[in-house]
């Protein structure tokens, strides 16, 4: 049986249409009546009729509105407009707007609605004749829900008739649309072949499938894109609230499986209740706007996005990693991340900042860890697939700064290698990370735990230099780097590499250098004022 709902604001009306004709032998039956529009649409939402049969002149929403909302919310509902008038406006705007048929009351008799009531079942017919050979098969049902949630109404018109052919969703009240998103997607997926990321994504939609139950038929789980999978539920209980808390809790659940089976930080939203699968995509849109949220709204027009670092940024990064300046370092990454803080981790502007920043760190082991093979360098950095277990910017930021210690305690060890004592080498290691501040020999023989006087004699055998020389050594090489740089000016640099006075750095410079400070500077940035 076809069912049919009436609605008109005459009484007469309904009393002519229920004894016109015996529907049942038609094939058609009366499922409900209603008086005015808000009322008709709540009984389309409760009572899923095949076909309307609306009046258009009605208080409060008109006829033409209520024809205009059924399409857009129900397009499975086809409409037949009825009218004491013969308007040509109104005709035109009804059948623009899907109605099978415009008829007039004081004309209408028994054969004349069966007539377009059978009209109304041929297009319906031929509507699920187009799809009936819809994809049975997970992959393509998935594919069909994407396309839905992302707004294509055809595809939302095939979800509706491919559940309802197949069985699926049976007995649902209300839907309801989540979000999932993996954390540092982007990061992860970086050096992944496409097959590769083609798999993990797999992987986690089978897990959070079947984490669900295993059957599609009332949960189903889809990969949409970027390391965001969408979650469609259907409940067969009409509490909005009983419902919410129910997708809340099977989220929490699949995040949880997640974390605990693949080592993936996600986080997720759900969306508001709907009547109906063809009002799914308004529910996702309410869980991606929640997803997407920055943690700590700024007043819009505050704060603007950028994608990459300024050229600034990439040469104080690389300068203070080649000067082993672990506070440097710390600066810049606090800069960058200044300015991410207010965002999600999963948006577009932190993972290809962050991209930039290990870009930064590979430039330099190409640069002055040449013979680091792909093996060594993993065993001594953190690994890349960490940042899969990482779900804030704080804790991206950290871990940021934990792979830069990594690689600055790489370059001094490299630096610090080769034909010494293992006691040198730690004095070495010492003046690398202490240069900027204040470093003797005495601390240095203190921390290793050496006598001064022997230290001092072992240093000078196998460098070739006293422990003092060696110091200002690498004080100087990181000031020329410095006044390369076009960031300081020479009083600046003599306190940032560690002098005490700037006389005393004038000597040591003009001793290692040949020529002043400012002489330098002109050298390498001819025009520049010095200072």
């Amino acid at each position: 049986m076809y069912q049919v709902l009436l609605v008109d604001d005459e009484p007469l009306v309904h009393h002519h249409l229920r004894t016109i004709s015996d529907w049942g032998i038609h094939g058609f039956e009366l499922c409900g009546e209603a008086y005015e529009g808000e009322t008709a649409l709540r009984m389309i939402e409760w009572n899923r009729p095949h076909i309307v049969i609306l009046d258009v002149s009605m208080p409060g929403i008109n006829g033409v509105e209520l024809n205009r909302t059924i399409r857009e919310r129900y397009p499975f509902a086809k409409t037949i407009m009825l009218s004491s008038y013969d308007d040509y406006d109104y005709v035109r705007e009804c059948l623009k707007n899907g109605a099978v048929d415009y008829l007039l009351k004081h004309r209408l008799d028994a054969a004349q609605l069966m007539g377009v009531l059978k009209k109304a079942v041929q297009e319906m017919e031929e509507r699920e004749a187009e799809h009936r050979l819809l994809p049975a098969g997970p992959s393509d049902m998935r594919e069909l829900i994407v396309q839905a949630l992302r707004g294509k109404t055809e595809s939302a018109i095939e979800l509706e008739t491919y559940s309802r052919q197949n069985g699926l969703y049976a007995g649902a009240v209300c839907f309801a649309a989540a979000a999932m998103q993996i954390s540092s997607f982007l990061l992860l997926t970086e050096s992944r072949s496409d097959v590769e990321t083609n798999r993990l994504m797999k992987q986690a939609v089978d897990l959070m499938q079947q984490s669900l139950g295993g059957d599609m038929s009332q949960r189903t789980a889809a990969y949409v894109e970027n390391g965001r999978i969408a979650v469609v539920f259907a409940f067969q209980e009409r509490s909005e609230q009983a419902a919410a808390s129910e997708a809340e809790r099977l989220m929490s659940h699949l995040r949880h499986s997640l974390e605990l089976f693949m080592n993936l930080k996600c986080t997720y939203a759900v969306g508001h209740i709907c009547s109906s699968l063809s009002r799914l995509e308004a529910s996702y849109r309410t869980a991606e706007r929640a997803l997407d949220a920055a943690p700590a709204l700024q007043p819009a027009g505050l704060h603007s996005e950028r994608v990459s670092l300024t050229i600034e940024e990439q040469k104080q990064l690389l300068l203070t990693v080649e000067n082993l300046d672990g506070e440097g370092v710390k600066e810049v990454i606090a800069s960058v991340f200044d300015g991410l803080r207010k965002q999600p981790i999963h948006s577009p502007s932190v993972q290809l900042i962050v991209r930039e920043l290990l870009s930064a760190s590979e430039k330099a082991i190409r640069k002055w860890l040449p013979l680091a093979d792909e093996g060594e360098e993993n065993g001594v950095l953190p690994p890349r697939d960490d940042v899969g277990q990482i779900g804030s910017v704080d804790e991206l930021e950290q871990w940021l700064l934990s792979y830069y210690a990594e690689l600055l305690n790489r370059l001094k060890l490299q630096r610090a290698a080769g034909h010494h004592s293992r006691h040198v080498s730690q004095a070495i290691l010492l003046i690398l990370e202490k240069y900027h501040s204040y470093i003797t020999l005495e601390l240095a023989a203190g921390a290793i735990g050496l006598n001064p006087s022997y230290l001092s004699r072992i240093f000078k055998e196998e460098t070739g230099m006293t422990f003092s020389e060696y110091l200002n050594r690498v004080r100087i090489d990181a000031s020329r780097k410095l006044l390369e740089s076009r960031r300081y000016s020479v009083k600046q640099v003599s306190v940032q590499v560690g002098f005490s006075t700037y006389n005393y750095f004038f000597k040591v410079f003009k001793e290692r250098t040949g020529m002043t400070p400012q002489a330098y500077v002109q050298r390498v940035r001819p025009g520049n004022s010095v200072k």
